[in-house]
């Protein structure tokens, strides 16, 4: 089973409050029915790949509750309950702790330190996490633990300065290969992979999200989507202008797994 095969996930309604949502960087608001319509589009977008998505109530008093991705981490085999970096996100992993025990056959917890989903990349052969200014030491040392009990291999990789997220920089294309940001791609983290780099003008194209037969990308990069179809994948762009305004993207607006006999 490839890690890139999905048949279930979870997505969360945005809340009137998304448009609080935090950003690293000021600049105008994004519009709230606009979220509305980009998130929309993503779910059916996941629902064309072949993908069951089971869509939760906005969580106003949350306004970053939209990105599941985050306060959690799940496996065919288990789920993990994150401690996310940001104080006003701490709590979200509990709102999906019922949610996740209805579907998971275990459901682990990070108990030191802090970590996002957003700076863990699973890939074929072991889960990459990053540090960054949501993910510390501690809690990255915890997940390798709780990695390690569900029989999956980790390494901690140091996220590049000023990055938000591991996976704002990066993302699996395939069992080979991974788009990463020139800053990525230059650092020697990912090792031994297939490296496709984007265009530094189009670097937030980086966070790409790879569904079965299908590679989500960000709409307004056409030399990324060229890239990749040379690379010979199936690649639909999607709008997430509105989204990126409160430092979010693709990956991060989703939790997915492959539920079912995974040989």
């Amino acid at each position: 089973m490839r890690v890139f095969n999905f048949n279930s996930a979870i997505a969360r309604t945005p809340g009137k409050s998304v448009i609080n949502g935090l950003r690293a960087t000021a600049g105008p608001a994004p519009g709230f029915e606009n979220i509305v319509a980009e998130h929309q589009t993503y779910i059916a977008a996941l629902q064309a790949a072949g993908v069951e998505v089971t869509v939760l109530d906005a969580l106003e008093q949350f306004p970053d509750s939209i990105f599941v991705e985050d306060p959690a981490l799940v496996f065919s085999e288990a789920a993990i309950l994150l401690r996310p970096g940001a104080p006003s996100r701490m709590a979200e992993a509990k709102e999906l702790a019922s949610t996740l025990a209805a579907r998971f056959p275990k459901v682990l917890q990070l108990r030191e330190g802090f970590a996002d989903g957003g700076d863990i990349l699973v890939t074929p052969d072991r889960v990459l996490v990053g540090l960054s200014a949501r993910t510390n030491a501690s809690g990255a040392a915890d997940l390798q633990r709780l990695l390690e009990s569900i029989g999956r291999q980790s390494r901690v990789v140091e996220v590049p300065r000023g990055t938000l997220h591991l996976k704002t920089d990066c993302s699996l294309v395939d069992e080979e290969t991974i788009l990463a940001t020139p800053e990525l791609a230059r650092s020697g983290l990912l090792g031994s992979y297939r490296i496709l780099v984007v265009p530094e003008e189009e670097r937030h194209a980086a966070n790409a999200l790879r569904i079965n037969e299908t590679m989500f990308i960000r709409a307004g990069c056409p030399r990324t989507l060229e890239l990749l179809q040379q690379h010979g994948l199936n690649v639909l762009t999607l709008p997430v202008s509105e989204i990126a305004m409160i430092d979010a993207g693709l990956s991060c607006m989703s939790l997915r797994w492959f539920d079912g006999p995974t040989k």
